[in-house]
């Protein structure tokens, strides 16, 4: 099929769609699928973090973070811990949680402490269940950040800071097969 075929029957597939949006929609949706069960129910008012990355993991959890450099977030760490970087664009002390661990089961989340900026960074699960995090933003950029997927509630990121080489940013992770 030429371009010019394909334009015009783009052209005349919007026209029937805009001009017959009720006829449109009953051709997508089959007479059968038309009441769809389901809802949209508002689990937690706020978990204190806006989820910039998350992972659902395999112990029923996710784990959700976001960037550290727009000042602090609604959830404390707790214990008193806080973030040190002379070199953050915002606040060199930062006293606030920016990663979450959202129990799916319960319905409850805490606060994870990560001391470099995970934005921009890629992840994989390992086989173990393990999140693996890699680069990010900033002082996170030759970092590799672990989440072990463990059944209890005392686990927190590890940080293997600069074991990268090069620093990564928007990186992709790819988990290979064993041959």
């Amino acid at each position: 099929m030429d371009k010019e075929s394909i334009i015009f029957l783009f052209l005349l597939v919007l026209i029937f769609f805009t001009l017959q949006p009720s006829l449109a929609s009953q051709m997508l949706v089959s007479h059968s699928r038309r009441r769809l069960l389901g809802e949209w129910r508002m689990l937690q008012k706020s978990i204190g973090i806006s989820a910039v990355h998350m992972q659902l993991l395999r112990n029923n959890k996710v784990v959700i973070f976001d960037t550290m450099d727009f000042g602090r977030s609604n959830l404390s760490l707790p214990g008193g811990c806080c973030h040190y970087d002379p070199s953050d664009m915002v606040s060199h002390e930062d006293c606030y949680s920016h990663s979450v661990l959202y129990n799916i089961g319960s319905n409850t989340f805490r606060a994870l402490m990560l001391q470099i900026d995970p934005w921009s960074s890629s992840g994989a699960v390992l086989p173990d269940g393990t999140l693996v995090q890699i680069g990010g933003y900033n002082d996170g950029d030759r970092v590799i950040c672990t989440l072990a997927s463990c059944t209890g509630e005392n686990y927190d990121w590890v940080e293997l800071t600069h074991t990268l080489i090069q620093r990564r940013w928007y990186s992709t992770n790819h988990i290979l097969p064993d041959v």
